[in-house]
């Protein structure tokens, strides 16, 4: 059996190439590491890394994508093939898009799911805690009820943002002091926890946005969020029923894991924000990627990936989209 490799390469300096059958990580500390070419499933850089023109052209014609990050996980763009683009299917997703009935079904489903998940993350973690956030979950709940009867995308995300504003809350009293946050923030993060969460989310998007592509279809045409320039709304539709699923449970698994401290970040004098340190990232990416390898049955009680669990949502997608049933979609609930 071939196992799948997912390349994360973070030390500012390396370099990769191609040698026979080989791809080749360089080090500057003279370190090599050989990834055979059937093995290689995706390339992600965090910094200032080199690939060799050999190299860039085999990953194109393998179909490997590469995603470039600066060191400390900003997104800048992808090196991807042009092979997998389907007119027909992107024509049928601008159609369905712009059918407010079909989007909003949709995405009343995908938001409840992720209400939910959210609900279930707290309730197991609340487990290990002397902590009251009976006041959170029943605001929470209120916040669903809701869902169902949104007439608008803009009311569903009003929903949709009371639920996360009360599960946020009650994620503060769950963890470590070490590791308090007062709320959600970004751009920059202000707090290990957020900067955590934020890198991981920008990283399932990512994720998701290459299976996207790789279905046909278009990122940047969503369903619930609004459509803007240089945004990927539709894979920001996607990831909202796995944001607790995957990387709020493995920051959360860190956490009270005390695989990670507060050494592995550093502040920003100039702007205040708190990144994860070259240590602090290497812990992250392996514990992030060990996530989307776990198993689970979370669809039809088959046993599969995370990562594959991703890929069967946007062939869902894709059914729904083709045939114009948005109850095709059926988002992933967690138990």
């Amino acid at each position: 059996m071939i196992k799948i490799s997912y390349l994360y390469v973070t030390e500012n300096g390396a370099s990769i190439n191609v040698d026979g059958g080989y791809f080749v990580v360089s080090h500057k500390d003279g370190m090599i590491h050989k990834i055979p070419k059937e093995t290689l499933e995706s390339v992600s850089l965090f910094g200032n890394i080199a690939i060799s023109t050999p190299c860039a052209r085999e990953f194109l014609k393998l179909g490997i994508p590469v995603s470039y990050f600066s060191s400390r996980g900003a997104y800048y763009g992808r090196l991807e093939s042009t092979g997998h683009k389907n007119i027909s299917r992107l024509k049928k997703q601008i159609y369905t898009s712009d059918n407010e009935d079909f989007s909003l079904a949709l995405a009343k489903n995908i938001i409840k799911a992720k209400v939910s998940n959210q609900r279930t993350v707290l309730k197991r973690y609340v487990k290990y805690k002397n902590t009251d956030i009976s006041a959170e979950l029943k605001n929470i709940d209120i916040a669903k009820v809701k869902i169902d009867s949104a007439e608008s995308s803009e009311e569903l995300i009003g929903y949709e943002g009371t639920a996360a504003k009360y599960y946020f809350s009650a994620l503060s009293k769950l963890i470590d002091p070490e590791f308090a946050f007062r709320g959600r923030n970004r751009m920059p993060p202000k707090d290990p926890f957020n900067s955590m969460i934020s890198l991981g989310y920008t990283l399932l998007m990512y994720e998701l946005y290459g299976e996207i592509e790789n279905k046909g279809l278009t990122p940047y045409c969503g369903f619930l969020h609004k459509d803007h320039e240089r945004h990927p709304t539709l894979a920001s539709d996607l990831m909202e029923e796995w944001r607790a699923v995957i990387i709020d449970s493995t920051v959360l698994s860190l956490i009270q894991g005390k695989e990670i401290h507060s050494d592995c970040f550093v502040t920003d004098e100039e702007s205040g924000g708190v990144f994860l340190t070259s240590e602090g990232m290497r812990i992250f990416l392996n514990k992030y990627e060990n996530k989307l390898r776990s198993e689970n049955r979370y669809i039809d009680n088959l046993s599969m990936s995370l990562r594959k669990c991703l890929w069967y949502q946007v062939n869902t997608l894709v059914k729904a989209i083709e045939t114009n049933q948005p109850e095709l979609y059926k988002p992933v609930l967690i138990r």
